[in-house]
C-alpha cells in the first residue's frame, strides 16, 4: 500500500464499536510516529497523554462535540503542549541530545542562547501559541501511520480544553490540550460517512503555482 492509498481510506470517523480495541503494538507504532514528528528547534514543546480508561473518558464527554466518539473509541490520544517556554526547558533538551550524541553539553550553547533570548522576548500566550502549533506535524503523521495500520481515527478540536486539562491534571505538567486524536475501529452500521466518497477540491484549484 502507497501513503496515498493510505490517506484515500482513512476518513473521520463518526461512529466507533467499543467492543474492538487497538493493540498495544499497533498503538505504540502510532506513538512513535508521533514522537518522531519534526519541531522547531527540535524541542519537541507537547507531549501525548493516552487515555483508554473508561472512566475518563465518561468525565472528559463534558463539552465534547461527538461525545458518543469519545465515549467508544479504543483510545483517546491528547496532543497538549508546553504552556510556555523557559531557559530551563530548553537547557533539559539539549542536554539529552548532546548525551545522546556523546557530545560536551553546551556545545550547542551558541544557538540556545538566541533562542533563549527570542523566546523571552515574548509573552507565554505567544509561547502557547507556537508550542501549540507544533502539535499538528504529529497529529498529521499520527494519523498517516493509523492509516497504514488500517486503525481507524477522528481528529477534534470540538471539545472543552478546560475540562480536558483539568481532568488529566495537564496544569500541573506545564501542558495545556491543544487537539484529540479518537482511534479505534469504526463501526459499520452507525458511521454515516463510512460508505460516501472522499471529497476534496480538485488539484487544479487546490495547488497554487507561481
Amino acid at each position: 500500500m502507497s501513503l496515498i492509498e493510505d490517506l484515500n481510506w482513512r476518513h473521520a470517523v463518526k461512529a466507533y464499536d467499543p467492543a474492538k480495541k487497538v493493540s498495544e503494538e499497533d498503538l505504540n507504532k502510532i506513538l512513535e510516529s508521533a514522537r518522531l514528528a519534526p519541531t522547531s528547534s527540535g524541542l519537541q514543546p507537547f507531549r501525548v497523554i493516552v487515555v483508554e480508561n473508561q472512566e475518563l473518558k465518561e468525565k472528559m464527554v463534558q463539552g465534547a462535540l461527538n461525545p458518543e466518539v469519545m465515549r467508544d473509541s479504543s483510545h483517546v490520544l491528547v496532543f497538549a503542549a508546553w504552556d510556555s517556554y523557559s531557559d530551563e526547558k530548553i537547557d533539559k533538551v539539549y542536554d539529552h541530545h548532546t548525551d545522546v550524541r556523546d557530545l560536551p553539553r553546551g556545545r550547542f550553547s551558541s544557538y540556545t542562547d538566541k533562542i533563549k533570548e527570542m523566546y523571552g522576548a515574548q509573552t507565554p500566550e505567544e509561547h502557547f501559541a507556537h508550542t501549540a502549533r507544533q502539535t499538528y506535524i504529529a497529529l498529521g503523521l499520527a494519523m498517516a501511520q493509523a492509516a497504514e495500520l488500517r486503525v481507524d481515527t477522528t481528529p477534534a478540536e470540538g471539545f472543552s480544553n478546560e475540562v480536558v486539562d483539568e481532568i488529566l491534571g495537564l496544569g500541573k505538567l506545564g501542558l495545556k490540550s491543544v487537539s484529540l486524536l479518537y482511534i479505534g475501529y469504526r463501526d459499520e452500521n452507525n458511521d454515516w460517512l463510512s460508505h460516501m466518497k472522499k471529497v476534496r477540491i480538485p488539484m487544479e484549484e487546490f495547488i497554487i503555482k507561481m
